[in-house]
């Protein structure tokens, strides 16, 4: 009894409320008495009345903690003034259920877990309502909640939630507790302002890189150029000879020189010269690679079945479609390997000491940095703790757990805490990159021009082959689902429609880039389906609406994008207009591209119309803000991305070789959310997909080319 006493007083001293969240349910009632207690849940209230709302969500400037907040603070009826966020820990109970894992990826911050938040919210008000209940020993049913209090509606009695935080925990929690209803709402579907601001815009927000600890030591790291490569030797005693520098450290594919600042660590770095061992490294180089991919997508790969499919039904259905074909057209795009470049270079801080390490990470993914961390440390997972911090940027690249390992390697053989910073061009020429690939689609016409068949083929190399470290290479096979994405089938009525798979070795290591698949595939499906539309003689916004049936969320998206873009409006003199559509991780998109074109070839972009239904929109203005985040990011990407490789080894360095679009190249950006009570889906990768076809589709009705390969400006086109 004396250790649940303790406990129950820690709870109420510390402002602790109850261990609730999704997949796991506790209370103290539930905690044995001889075992310490458990974590502490979702919401934290402290004696003052001020509420701390944790969130599992890395924030990498998308702003889901707020979204995550405006949840539970709905269902827990809270006065928004007195919320802040925080980093959840990296615990079983904070896990997001949709990936199974404590992580930060596909969009699913809020799409993944919005039921299973907001039941946790309702379970702790329900608790909260049952402790004031029973103090005043009336019925629950009776009680009511407002800003942060139990009421009770027949006496007036009021009680704040911070003094029934102790009696709440001792409450049985219910299994289905009811959600509040839509129209008591305060913050949700409210243009609520980000808790993260404040700080980023003060300079007291803690990125990765902003990471300060007593007697703490700088690491600069040189990576071998050639991809895998190993280092086979260096002399380091031009690093030892300077100022500050503490160590040399030597690991299997990289040197790294420790000392007391990052400038001291990086400039003698630079003085010492390493030998390669590149027997086993890649010999790879972008021509003779799309040239590999390009044969690919003429051989029969694997065949795309989705769930629930048979492969005989989808061959027997082309090839049905396909001896009905008077006429083909066929069209080949390509793409080319992407950097995330974000703004942040990769970093992490570790310490370890007593065989224990922890580890200060802009990371995407905690679980997977705890694991490889301590596969490389030798230890067990639960010895490693990770801190999650702000992230400059994230785009996928922080999935990836090799700037964690390298840091706690680091710092193991430093015997001290080591905060390892990348240089700018090893973050260029280390990434795990968008794959490069070559897309054929073919479709076959009847006698009466009716579209009778189609086929695409993909060929590019898998990322599950590299991305953390190899360990879903499973997930590949029987086709390549990193590859795939969406089915065109998912949204248009088109007959015989099958996807077949090449895989083809890059040689290079990839990994998730924000969208993944679709920023490859959209780009080549939404550019072919315009071509459907000339074929028939069809505009095609209204070609791609009769593909489409009556009534769904996806006619809705191209009625609001045709009236809010003036589609069949007619613009200013020489302006043209281009679209795309797509749905991706539950959320219908579809986007309008207008520019016009010199003489010269030269661009100028004046606007970009997004229509989206993403279901629920907790927080409009996150939205807004992803989705023009989205636009640039892929009109970077379409216009001048590109990440070329020669015999192995990356040939671009930094932003003077790798460009982005400038604030004066960037239009108009128009975003019209369409209100919804579906499920939410994604909004952080879905704007990027459309894009690039959008904007190729707009240059055909400005020039009357068809523009098939990325980066556009390969092509001669240039923006003004």
């Amino acid at each position: 009894m004396s250790n649940r006493r303790d406990f129950l007083k820690t709870l109420a001293a510390g402002g602790l409320l109850l261990a609730v969240g999704p997949g796991i349910v506790a209370s103290a009632a539930d905690a044995p008495a001889a075992e310490v207690a458990p974590p502490p849940g979702w919401v934290r209230i402290a004696p003052d009345g001020s509420v701390t709302i944790l969130s599992n969500t890395s924030e990498i400037g998308q702003g889901t903690g707020t979204a995550i907040a405006q949840m539970l603070a709905d269902e827990m009826d809270l006065d928004w003034k007195t919320v802040r966020i925080d980093m959840a820990p990296v615990e079983k109970q904070f896990i997001n259920p949709g990936w199974g894992e404590y992580a930060t990826y596909g969009s699913g911050g809020v799409a993944r877990q919005f039921q299973q938040l907001r039941k946790a919210g309702a379970q702790a008000r329900a608790m909260l309502v049952a402790a004031a209940a029973a103090q005043w020993k009336v019925p629950a049913a009776e009680c009511d909640t407002q800003l942060g209090a139990v009421l009770h509606q027949a006496t007036g009695r009021k009680l704040p939630y911070a003094k029934l935080v102790q009696q709440a925990a001792l409450q049985p929690v219910p299994a289905e507790p009811p959600l509040m209803p839509k129209e008591r709402w305060r913050h949700m579907g409210k243009d609520v302002a980000r808790l993260d601001l404040p700080a980023k815009t003060d300079g007291s927000a803690v990125y990765g890189i902003d990471v300060k600890m007593p007697g703490m030591l700088h690491a600069a790291i040189l990576q071998c150029p050639h991809f895998g490569g190993k280092l086979a030797a260096v002399d380091a005693q031009p690093a030892l000879a300077r100022r500050g520098v503490k160590k040399v450290v030597r690991l299997p594919d990289a040197v790294a020189v420790v000392a007391d600042s990052y400038w001291r660590a990086q400039q003698a770095l630079n003085a010492l010269k390493p030998e390669w061992d590149l027997a086993a490294a890649s010999k790879h180089s972008s021509a003779p690679y799309r040239d590999m991919l390009r044969e690919a997508v003429r051989k029969d790969g694997d065949l795309v079945v989705p769930r629930n499919g048979k492969a005989e039904d989808l061959n027997a259905a082309h090839d049905a479609g396909a001896a009905k074909a008077s006429a083909w057209i066929e069209r080949t795009y390509s793409v080319p390997l992407l950097a995330h470049a974000t703004m942040e270079p990769m970093n992490g801080t570790a310490s370890v000491m007593d065989g224990k390490a922890q580890l200060w990470l802009p990371t995407q993914a905690q679980d997977t940095a705890r694991t490889y961390v301590s596969q490389a440390l030798g230890i067990a997972p639960e010895a490693v703790t990770i801190h999650t911090t702000l992230s400059g940027g994230g785009f996928g690249r922080r999935i990836e757990a090799d700037f964690a390992v390298q840091a706690a390697l680091i710092a193991r053989d430093a015997g001290v805490p080591v905060k390892l910073l990348w240089s700018r061009e090893e973050d260029m020429r280390h990434g795990y990159h968008r794959p490069a690939a070559v897309l054929r689609l073919r479709a076959g016409f009847d006698a009466a021009g009716a579209v009778t068949a189609v086929r695409m083929d993909s060929a590019s190399d898998t990322l599950f082959s590299y991305s953390r470290f190899g360990a879903d290479k499973q997930y590949a096979k029987p086709f390549d689902r990193s590859a795939v994405g969406v089915l065109l089938t998912r949204y248009y009525g088109l007959p015989g429609f099958v996807h077949r798979t090449n895989t083809v070795d890059a040689g290079v290591p990839l990994g998730y880039w924000r969208s993944v698949a679709a920023s490859q595939n959209i780009f080549a499906t939404e550019s072919f389906v315009d071509e459907l539309a000339l074929r028939a003689k069809r505009d095609p916004l209204d070609y791609r609406r009769s593909l489409m049936k009556p009534g769904s969320r996806e006619r809705a998206v191209l009625d609001q994008l045709e009236a809010r873009s003036g589609w069949h409006g007619k613009g200013p003199a020489g302006r043209h207009r281009g679209m795309a559509f797509t749905w991706a991780n539950g959320t219908y998109i579809g986007q309008v591209v207008e520019l016009s074109v010199d003489a010269e070839s030269r661009v100028k972009l004046h606007r970009v119309t997004t229509v989206l239904d993403c279901g629920i929109t907790v927080n409009p203005r996150n939205v807004r803000g992803q989705i023009e985040g989205g636009v640039i990011f892929a009109l970077s990407a379409a216009i001048y991305g590109e990440i070329t490789v020669k015999d192995g080894a990356v040939e671009q360095s930094n932003f003077t070789d790798y460009k982005l679009l400038a604030l004066a190249e960037t239009p108009a950006l128009e975003v019209v959310i369409i209100d919804s009570n579906e499920a939410p889906g994604g909004v952080g990768e879905e704007a990027v997909g459309p894009l690039a076809p959008a904007l190729a589709n707009a240059l055909f009705a400005a020039t009357g080319k068809r523009y098939t390969d990325l980066p556009l400006i390969k092509a001669g086109l240039r923006l003004q």
